[in-house]
């Protein structure tokens, strides 16, 4: 039983916490809430955010992060995109130098426009290998052991095969890549495409209209993730392609699920009051328009999001500002 210690107590965090305790690995799950950790000790359920899903007795609930870390072979980061610099820096004296960190956190740090496996390299010193997790993969889906296909990407192969031997299930499947800024990329944009999806369901505008913009959507990412070093070829994977399409079409999407709240009209603010569990496309948009002016890549789809949640513009009039956009050949230039 090799012990890994899972930062975040979230659905996510929760989710991989139970399937590496299924499959054998001791883990010690840390939620930076004292209460939760509590409840998740004496109930064996996570109430708030997984509450039909029983902990299995191989995973450890703490409020402590000395308790989490201690003689871990994996850190298992999946806190909230706005709380990973923090965690990390609390932890650099924690971890040995052989640990190996995993980011399961999809987003960019506002500010720095960092990816996630940047902000811990950065915190960490470069001191250890740190591989990301990033694909398709409903947090409810994967504790229920529904099959999912991701992908574990790091420019260190020993990492890669680890994580592809460890976290590996019947039902729970690792795909290799190095290319880390194109999976991490993939992982944080198509959170913003969801939130459109999310309002061209509220507003009944059509399957045509959700193909279309699933599609340049996709091309939206593409042309970021190339420019800051990725591969085209990695986002028609499944931390591209893949990622998008559930996100953009699943129920449990919580960044279309917003995105359907603001069709409706309702004001950010109250929608987040009713939310438990982050929207990272909320806080990616504007990082990443960021990121795209720095790199001189058109992110219309995001720009018109950014309208909408800042509430400059109504969701229809975005919409229709997107399909009035000069027309242009449908294949980027190289």
């Amino acid at each position: 039983m090799r012990p890994i210690a899972v930062l975040g107590a979230g659905s996510w965090g929760t989710a991989l916490a139970i399937h590496l305790g299924r499959i054998g690995h001791s883990v010690r799950l840390w939620s930076r809430a004292p209460a939760l950790a509590e409840t998740m000790r004496s109930k064996r359920f996570n109430l708030n955010y997984l509450p039909d899903i029983k902990l299995p007795p191989t995973v450890e609930p703490t409020s402590l992060l000395t308790t989490a870390i201690e003689n871990v072979d994996f850190v298992v980061v999946a806190v909230p995109s706005h709380g990973v610099r923090s965690v990390i820096a609390k932890v650099v004296s924690l971890i040995d130098h052989s640990t190996m960190v995993v980011s399961a956190t999809k987003g960019l740090e506002r500010g720095t426009l960092l990816r996630m496996s940047e902000v811990i390299i950065q915190e960490l010193g470069n001191r250890q290998p740190v591989a990301v997790l990033s694909g398709p993969s409903f947090a409810a889906e994967v504790a229920r052991e529904l099959p999912t296909a991701v992908c574990v990407a790091s420019t260190n192969s020993e990492i890669i095969h680890e994580v592809q031997t460890e976290f590996k299930a019947r039902y729970f499947r690792l795909y290799a890549s190095d290319d880390v800024p194109g999976v991490e990329i993939g992982g944080a944009i198509k959170n913003i495409i969801a939130i459109a999806a999310g309002v061209n369901e509220t507003l009944e505008l059509g399957q045509n209209a959700l193909a279309a913009l699933i599609t340049r959507g996709l091309a939206e990412i593409t042309r970021l993730a190339c420019a800051v070093g990725g591969r085209r070829e990695t986002l028609s994977g499944l931390s591209g392609l893949g990622d998008l399409v559930l996100t953009c079409t699943g129920s449990l999407s919580r960044n279309r699920q917003l995105g359907v709240e603001l069709g409706l009209g309702r004001p950010l603010e109250e929608i987040l009051g009713d939310m438990k569990m982050v929207a990272e496309g909320i806080r990616t948009t504007d990082a990443a328009l960021a990121l795209g002016v720095r790199h001189g890549v058109e992110l219309p789809i995001a720009a018109k999001m950014s309208d909408v949640l800042s509430n400059r513009k109504d969701p229809r009039v975005a919409v229709e500002e997107l399909m009035l956009r000069p027309q242009r050949a449908e294949a980027e230039p190289d």
